[in-house]
């Protein structure tokens, strides 16, 4: 016996179908009927959530090269008596290697040069690099078991955003704007901020195809924001142009679109109205937005004194908040230089100081206006680090290559299980012991914190139902959920 939910998602699915099938036949009448199916059958195609999600919002804070799990949250004391001895081949199991350490002549033991502490009523250990994080373990949840498929940048971040290694499918966040849709009809949905790191030693490439919507329909890419200057380029009106006139050239350009919407049938053009249109109301609520002198001091003792200064990860995490506060569904901050292959004594902590006083202060101030319980805030990277060093090993300096296998991620808010502590990896943080969780089970976790079912949240292209976990078996991770 059907339930009245299936039986009123079986309908629904019929009569996207049954319009579908009404666009192809009005194709070979009129292309003005094509352009009416056409619309018709997006308007009948509202996935929405599935059952009711704790998280309405996402704060995604991508640590861009893969932080090293070793020196901040895996705490391994047995490696201090292995300095300098090689990696036995029983850990390493025959592991791919990258091709910056593969023509290594041995593999040595780098332990941490870090002081690691106990916090909080879970126990959590936590790097002396993290001392503000260190207070805020019994609110977050942390995930010492998460592994990937891909061992070098631009496949695992792509992996990591999107679901697939390949470029060109839609990012989470397109996803999300896709299923919530909007809270603010004056702002983007899903935006982009990529933070300026006080170290500049070396950058990851970071590209718009990481927020693109893919086979979605266009309004769900990221909105890219920039970090310092104007906001969004060329957004306010040329010098010389009233807001009138710049109202009727918007009309003007409509028109055009209209018509060749009803020519053609391409909902790319569409698309290009309603950027049009947003970009238009966002003349007056970005200026808003954007403006922190109305924000007390109290804000900046939170997030730091850094959060004043455009560009900084401090300044994306305070603007992430007032986004979210003003209906914004996802906001994504890429935070770069985080791919230590050598010299992390003289990065790492400042990569840290960079985010540490930060992240604190976006959850306390979150916490503080009621707005945690549906926001979930994410910070990671694509993948880990190893425990041997690349190139030259002293007791105050190391590198270290890329480690898919094992790495640490933790969220915080929106419905995930304060003072979790998933997954344990072995005495050198090299492989996992307990309760791995891949790159697709977490998407499908992030999912079901906003009320989707990852297998039934899906897009018809290219005749088949596409969806961010793909084909291959994924599951929601429930121990991670309150």
């Amino acid at each position: 016996m059907q339930t009245l939910d299936s039986s009123r998602r079986g309908f629904l699915d019929r009569a996207v179908r049954t319009l579908g099938g009404a666009a192809a036949a009005a194709a070979a009448l009129s292309p003005e009927g094509t352009a009416q199916m056409l619309r018709a059958a997006e308007a009948a195609h509202v996935p929405g959530p599935h059952f009711p999600g704790k998280a309405k919002h996402v704060i995604y804070l991508h640590m861009v090269g893969g932080p090293s799990q070793i020196d901040l949250y895996d705490y391994k004391p047995k490696m201090n008596a292995m300095y300098d001895k090689d990696l036995p081949d029983s850990i390493r199991q025959g592991q791919r290697l990258t091709g910056m350490t593969s023509g290594q002549a041995r593999f040595p033991i780098a332990p941490s040069k870090y002081k690691f502490a106990q916090h909080g009523k879970n126990g959590m250990w936590v790097s002396e690099l993290l001392p503000n994080t260190a207070k805020m373990v019994d609110e977050m949840c942390f995930i010492r078991s998460m592994n990937t498929d891909a061992i070098n940048h631009e496949p695992a971040i792509t992996f990591a955003q999107t679901g697939n290694q390949v470029a060109g499918r839609p990012c989470l966040g397109s996803w999300t704007s896709y299923g919530l849709g909007t809270l603010n009809q004056n702002l983007p949905t899903f935006v982009v901020m990529v933070a300026k790191p006080t170290n500049m030693e070396q950058l990851q490439a970071i590209s718009a195809r990481l927020w693109s919507s893919g086979y979605l329909p266009g309004e769900h890419a990221g909105v890219a924001f920039r970090t310092s200057g104007d906001p969004i380029l060329y957004i306010n009106n040329p010098p010389g142009v009233p807001s009138d006139v710049r109202r009727t050239t918007f009309d003007g350009i409509k028109a055009l679109n209209e018509l060749n919407f009803s020519a053609y049938g391409d909902p790319d053009i569409e698309t290009r109205t309603k950027q049009y249109e947003l970009a238009l109301r966002m003349q007056t609520s970005v200026p808003e937005l954007a403006d922190l002198s109305k924000e007390p001091k109290a804000t900046f003792q939170l997030y730091g004194e850094e959060a004043h200064k455009p560009g900084t990860f401090a300044n994306a995490a305070l603007q992430a908040r007032r986004m979210v506060e003003r209906g914004v569904r996802f906001v994504q901050i890429y935070h770069n230089n985080w791919d230590s292959h050598g010299n992390v004594a003289g990065r790492l902590p400042s990569q840290c100081k960079d985010v540490d006083q930060a992240c604190f202060g976006l959850i306390a101030d979150l916490k503080q206006r009621g707005m945690l319980n549906e926001t979930l805030v994410v910070w990671g990277g694509e993948f880990g680090r190893t425990i041997y060093s690349q190139g030259g090993l002293t007791h105050e300096n190391y590198g270290r290559d890329h480690h898919p296998r094992c790495f640490t991620m933790w969220m915080c808010g929106g419905g995930s299980k304060a003072g979790m502590i998933h997954g344990e990896t072995d005495d050198f943080s090299y492989n996992i012991t307990k309760d791995p969780v891949k790159i697709r089970d977490f998407h499908a976790t992030i999912l079901h914190l906003m009320g989707f079912d990852h297998e039934r949240l899906t897009y018809r292209y290219q005749g088949l139902d596409q969806r961010l976990t793909g084909v291959e078996q994924a599951k929601v991770v429930k121990e991670l959920v309150a």
